[in-house]
């Protein structure tokens, strides 16, 4: 693999080229660079002249006190022979000295291993957990490939259900498979002052659909498994709750911080205060994801809410699940039967705990909760833009059944994550390429300027507006926490250190980190090309932002816009003073 990464990608992956894979061989797409991983212990492969006679030089090397001598295949034509050395290093080295030593061996040389090679594969995450292959809806939705893409750092999913068995408090205590998922604050609807905990078990299953601990080899597996929960509980202990605490729900989870929420719950009555909700919460940024219903009929709410990406259930064939609501409403497909993930038993008491497979448009809903939030983790903050996403990318459906059935189509995590970081990279590496040249030009108008090939500065703009490992994901997986950092381009890295609330300041992403920059190494002549390309790597994001509208910030659309293309400009102004010479 190693010598297949090329380009920008070839100094930062040859660190770790194999970092998360599970497999004990050695990895091998050309010749390896740890050659002793593929010698077989202390066996030897001679090859003789050929004139040399096969029964004599036999004979000789049988004399010689070797622990093993194998003739090789059409040995009378090729004289070669396998020879086996004592452990002993003395011994082993006088008998390798003698073969070499005779006048009739042409080559004596270690015995390797050789493999077909059946095409290089890109290394991806074979989580470790021990009912993953039980797991066949996380499979559909091509969660390893989705998981190359991002595993949603930096993301809150609040879960408005029956509570989440998040912590340690009382009688309750955090569900073993969730241990390594990280719980933030949340709230409970139905008990004022108590914790949120799950005294039901329908919300800790809907949970680990999302963000499940994952390759920490007990149970199964989440898709957004770095993604953080935020437990908000408005249905009781018996899966009942009213539209006040279900739309205050909402309210809280999108005022505290929350990026997704996924409402696996519904009724047939629609109701202006739980629209009212959702708008809220969609002017906060926030995707709202909801179940369809199970009544085989028409579209419950909230999934037939404005604003609501409604899912409905698809079984393991992936047909329709029979219970599944359908029609007006619906947005898009997810698996919903034989859903495998831990949840509580005896209401979450004396540490009772389960992995059971759920049936219900209840357990669809979060595998698209979970697609999204690994959109927003990749910077795609603007909820219209991860539903657009979302079904774009779906698995289509041709007829007039399949759209009443699945609205665009059946979920493909994979794809929606692959789509939006091409046309991340597509859009950036233009932007930066088309400024740059721009930032060259205007240099030039004042005179000398340093040349327009300068790898200093191209490396730079590169980094700073695209990522330095932007094509990582279809090499190595960036659950690998190095390789999401480099894979981001720097105004990205705000999700990483703040969450979405910080990066939608755009706290990297503006004029004055190049400005600050300037400011510290400008006398350095031999700094100036590199700060130059941070410049046009930061005007070539921000121009990004603009035309691809992924992200939301606090300051409404026009407001972006303008911030954006104002910083833009800037950042090229400042990168074509400093790409100046003298």
């Amino acid at each position: 693999m190693k010598r297949l990464i090329t380009s920008s990608l070839a100094a930062a992956l040859l660190v770790s080229s194999t970092a998360g894979a599970t497999e004990t061989q050695p990895s091998f797409s050309g010749p390896p660079d740890e050659a002793a991983e593929w010698e077989v212990a202390g066996e030897y492969v001679v090859d003789f002249r050929d004139d040399a006679g096969l029964s004599t030089v036999g004979t000789w090397l049988q004399s010689m006190g070797l622990l093993q001598v194998t003739p090789g295949p059409m040995a009378e034509e090729t004289k070669i022979f396998t020879v086996t050395l004592p452990g002993a290093l003395a011994k082993a080295g006088k008998l390798l000295a003698a073969l070499k030593a005779d006048p009739r061996v042409v080559t004596v040389e270690p015995n390797v291993r050789y493999r077909a090679l059946e095409g290089w594969e890109a290394d991806r995450l074979h989580p470790d957990d021990p009912m993953y292959d039980r797991q066949w809806h996380m499979k559909a939705i091509g969660a390893e490939d989705a998981w190359a893409f991002g595993v949603a750092r930096g993301v809150t999913v609040a879960v408005v259900d029956t509570g989440i068995a998040c912590e340690n408090r009382g009688p309750f205590t955090k569900a073993s498979d969730l241990w390594q998922t990280e719980c933030v604050e949340g709230a409970n609807f139905v008990k004022k002052d108590a914790p949120p905990s799950d005294d039901q078990g329908h919300g800790t299953h809907v949970a680990g659909t999302i963000a499940q601990s994952t390759n920490n080899g007990v149970g199964v597996t989440g898709l957004a498994f770095h993604a953080r929960l935020m437990p908000v509980k408005v249905l009781s202990a018996d899966g009942w709750g009213t539209t006040p605490g279900v739309a205050a729900g909402i309210r809280w989870a999108a005022d505290h911080g929350a990026d997704v929420i996924n409402l696996s719950l519904g009724s047939p009555r629609s109701s202006k205060v739980l629209q009212e909700a959702i708008d809220h919460a969609r002017s906060k940024g926030v995707v709202v994801v909801a179940a369809a219903g199970n009544n085989a009929g028409k579209v419950g709410y909230p999934g037939a809410c404005h604003g609501v990406i409604g899912v409905s259930a698809i079984d393991e064939q992936g047909e329709l699940a029979w219970f599944s609501s359908r029609g007006t409403g619906v947005d898009i497909g997810a698996p919903g039967v034989n859903v495998l993930q831990q949840t509580i038993c005896e209401r979450g008491r004396n540490r009772c705990e389960q992995f059971a497979a759920f049936n219900g448009t209840s357990m669809a809903s979060p595998h698209v909760a979970a697609a999204a939030a690994l959109l927003v983790g990749a910077g795609i903050t603007n909820p219209d833009a991860v539903e657009r996403i979302l079904t774009a990318t779906a698995d289509e459906v041709d007829s007039e059944q399949g759209h009443i059935n699945f609205g665009h189509g059946k979920l493909r995590a994979q794809d929606a994550a692959a789509k939006a970081l091409r046309d991340q990279i597509s859009a950036r590496f233009i932007a930066v390429l088309l400024l740059g040249l721009l930032a060259f030009r205007w240099a030039r108008r004042k005179g000398a300027a340093v040349s327009r090939t300068h790898p200093g500065f191209w490396a730079a703009a590169v980094f700073s507006g695209v990522g330095l490992l932007f094509a990582a994901p279809w090499v190595i997986s960036r659950h690998v926490l190095w390789v999401d950092v480099l894979s981001r381009p720097l105004g990205d890295w705000s999700l990483l250190i703040g969450g979405t609330a910080l990066h939608g300041f755009l706290p990297l992403a503006n004029g004055a980190v190049p400005l600050i920059l300037a400011a510290l190494f400008f006398r350095s002549e031999r700094m100036k090309p590199a700060l130059a390309g941070i410049s046009i790597g930061t005007a070539g994001y921000l121009t990004a932002l603009i035309f691809l509208g992924h992200v939301a910030t606090p300051f409404g659309s026009v407001l972006t816009f303008l911030w954006c293309a104002g910083n833009a400009l800037f950042c090229t102004y400042l990168g074509s003073l400093m790409l100046r010479k003298g």
